[in-house]
């Protein structure tokens, strides 16, 4: 029979949280909690710990885990839309890519069903952390 846990309120995540996160999760990968792909125990023992006591949540393991995948899937989508570009940046303020909206305009008509998430929502990227 499968494992199931117990459901509390689902995770949510906003700017400063994201970004907590992924400072909390560089610290563990430079401590050496992440020998490979995943962080080890005491890597998500360490990260439930910072991440509640920091933002008064209480999420558990695969609550964080989750967010790692999403992360790491936005990561994919960040390096394939910018894959042989020139000419973009990066708006700190409002935290997207920095294009004309001719180059999304053209990068939406490649890959709709990938980039819709990225130009409505504007994505938070945390440059390198998934190959930290």
């Amino acid at each position: 029979m499968a494992k199931q846990r117990e459901c509390g309120p689902p995770a949510t995540w906003d700017i400063n949280n994201t970004l907590l996160y992924c400072d909390l999760c560089i610290e563990e990968i430079e401590l050496g909690n992440r020998p490979s792909t995943h962080f080890n125990k005491e890597g998500w023992t360490n990260l439930m710990t910072k991440f509640n006591s920091r933002t008064g949540r209480s999420y558990d393991r695969t609550q964080l885990k989750n967010k790692w995948d999403h992360l790491k899937k936005d990561w994919k989508l960040w390096k394939e839309l910018l894959r042989g570009e020139t000419g973009l940046g990066w708006n700190p303020i409002k935290r997207t890519i920095d294009a004309s909206n001719e180059w999304w305009n053209d990068k939406i008509q490649v890959l709709l069903s990938k980039i819709f998430k990225i130009h409505s929502y504007h994505m938070i990227i945390y440059v390198g952390l998934i190959h930290k």
